[in-house]
């Protein structure tokens, strides 16, 4: 599964190269940040929405949306996948109570 996050995360940061005519992604990354985050919040809102009629196949499909458009914005600011999966991986075995308790005195 993580090979699909690195091959988008390969095919995000070629974009960066690419006209914003011939990919949406590049037209992302020339319209700037406030354009990556308004997207976000746009496919956040529709996965939502989507839960709450409880289709399924909807939810699949925003959520692959709204995945999507995170890994724009974590290349836009030199991240990647692994950064994040890293995080998740150190939560494991922590109680989510205590780990964010911890985050609130940092």
């Amino acid at each position: 599964m993580n090979d699909v996050l690195q091959q988008l995360a390969d095919i995000l940061e070629q974009r960066k190269q690419a006209t914003e005519e011939k990919s949406y992604v590049a037209s992302l990354y020339a319209k700037g940040l406030d354009s990556i985050l308004k997207k976000i919040g746009e496919e956040a809102t529709e996965t939502v929405i989507a839960a709450k009629n409880g289709d399924k196949e909807q939810i699949i499909y925003e959520t692959a949306d709204l995945w999507f458009h995170c890994m724009v914005l974590l290349a836009q600011q030199g991240l990647g996948p692994e950064q994040v999966l890293q995080e998740l991986q150190r939560r494991f075995g922590l109680s989510g109570l205590e780990e964010k308790a911890k985050r609130k005195k940092n």
